[in-house]
């Protein structure tokens, strides 16, 4: 029993008080975000609740990061809008199951570690689009059915509880931090509405949240491959967002807790809880930065706080969903808003004219691309690539080459930086192939021949100095730059003769 225990939990030194009382302390945080989170997609709040309870139960369960917390997100949400909009709720479930599936297939490939090819600017950019969409997501809880603005004193009521909500979530943190400041101001506005009799919007003017367990469904649409092209670009956004935002997360509560979570342990586990979720009403999601913070914090650091909040969560969806439906609109308005706030890295407003311009240009383009188009995932792609080009420009330029005649007459190119496409040019302005000895030796040892456009300007160069007589020699290749010409011996021709110092390539003469 023991081991089992310890193999669910994780780590062998748990508090088992501080672990359930985080958890509930994290179940009671959720259910306001789960159902604003729905809000945005356009989905019931039920569909919200459910996959924060499915997502948090399995990847708490087979995550690779115990005390981390997975449920609905803005992320994801924003993802699902057009989808829910133009097809339907039945066509979100499909998509979700499928976006599981891609996430299992990532982790089983043990793609994880390409998070790392994701420079910082645009994290920043993805992060700050993000917290964009969700501001002004909620500019619509300002408008009445009809798609006017609210006016008069219900304009100001409106207003009022939300600019209470956010200063009781502001402030409540600097006085004391037993209870969640999220939870305290929605039950500080709670408590006013239902003590004044106020009339206000609540959840239960939008939709109803009664439920019981989730129930199992297959998504009702048609299987074809109609239904494949509509819902895969959904999918595939959701499973690259998810996962992005998963990961990130999965890295900064290693950097508190100084321990090393599994990244492709965790794509699975998402990817598991998503097929759920699908098939148990839910929405979807990943892992949730606030609230996995705010377990951390607390002095969780087992599997068993995310299963306590999870079981929690559900409990209060079967038996306490009339109290839910009370909770005033305005007062989710004011948390979201306050979410959106908390989301946006203003750390990148400060160090804005201390970025290279490179970093600066990324950071804006991806959160441009993420406010306006709300594709997060070409997003982050479109980012990498421009910071990759810019990379591969910066190296372009600093490949030089040291030169020296030896004591036998032969030349010396000690290469500088490393040969790629992007080098090549100033690679082949480094030859003097006219003026040079009969005998050229370029040396490698500082550099590295990267790719096929390296492997054609070594064969361009041999061909140059052959034209006029004169020997090449390629020299300290390392392995896997011999392997390269090996590879291409139909591009260029290479003998690798022993020496009892370092290996020699010589070209075909």
């Amino acid at each position: 029993m023991q081991k089992l225990i310890n193999l669910f939990e994780g780590t062998r030194d748990i508090n088992y008080k501080t672990e359930i009382l985080s958890g509930l302390t994290v179940a009671m945080a959720l259910i306001p975000e789960a159902v604003a989170f729905a809000l945005i997609a356009g989905l019931s709040p039920l569909t919200g609740l459910y996959a924060a309870f499915m997502m948090g139960l399995v990847t708490s369960i087979l995550g690779g990061r115990p005390g981390m917390i997975s449920g609905a997100t803005g992320a994801v949400a924003v993802v699902l809008v057009a989808l829910a909009q133009q097809y339907g709720v039945e066509y979100v479930f499909a998509a979700v199951i499928l976006a599981g599936v891609l996430q299992v297939i990532t982790g089983a490939l043990r793609m994880g570690k390409l998070m790392r090819l994701v420079p910082h600017p645009v994290i920043f950019g993805f992060v700050n689009g993000l917290a964009i969409i969700i501001f002004m997501s909620q500019l619509a809880q300002f408008k009445d059915p009809s798609g006017a603005w609210l006016t008069g004193s219900e304009m100001f009521i409106f207003l009022g509880f939300v600019l209470l909500t956010m200063v009781i979530i502001w402030g409540l943190p600097k006085i004391t931090k037993a209870v969640p400041a999220s939870l305290m101001a929605i039950l500080s506005v709670f408590g006013i509405v239902a003590a004044f009799g106020i009339e206000t919007r609540t959840v239960g003017d939008i939709a109803s949240i009664a439920g019981g367990f989730p129930p199992f469904h297959i998504p009702s649409v048609p299987f074809s491959i109609e239904t494949l092209v509509i819902i895969f670009p959904y999918a595939a956004i959701m499973a690259g967002v998810g996962l992005i935002e998963s990961l990130l997360t999965l890295n900064i509560i290693d950097e508190i807790t100084e321990t090393r979570g599994r990244g492709n342990k965790e794509a699975a586990a998402q990817g598991i809880a998503n097929i759920l979720s699908g098939l148990f009403s839910g929405m979807g999601g990943c892992a949730m930065i606030g609230q996995s913070l705010i377990n951390i914090s607390a002095g969780a650091r087992a599997r068993l706080s995310g299963i306590v909040a999870s079981v929690m969560l559900l409990v209060f969806i079967m038996f306490g969903a009339g109290l839910i439906e009370q909770m005033p609109m305005a007062a989710l308005t004011g948390l979201m808003i306050m979410v959106s706030v908390g989301t946006f890295e203003w750390a990148s407003l400060r160090t804005f004219n201390k970025m290279p311009t490179s970093d600066l240009f990324v950071m804006v383009v991806v959160t441009l691309i993420t406010a306006v188009l709300h594709n997060l995932a070409v997003a982050v792609l479109v980012g990498v690539i421009i910071a990759a080009l810019v990379f591969a420009w910066d190296n372009a330029k600093r490949i030089r080459a040291r030169k020296h005649i030896d004591e036998n007459g032969a030349k010396h190119y000690e290469i500088y930086g490393p040969l790629f496409f992007g080098s090549v040019t100033v690679f082949n302005e480094k030859f003097d192939v006219l003026n040079d000895p009969d005998e050229i030796i370029i040396d490698f040892k500082e550099s590295r021949v990267v790719d096929m456009s390296a492997i054609e300007a070594l064969n361009k160069i041999t061909e140059r100095y052959l034209k006029v007589g004169k020997k090449v020699h390629l020299k300290h290749l390392s392995p896997d730059c011999r392997t390269l010409l090996k590879n291409a011996d139909k591009i260029i021709d290479v003998n690798v003769l022993e020496d009892p110092t370092y290996h020699l390539v010589v070209d075909r003469v």
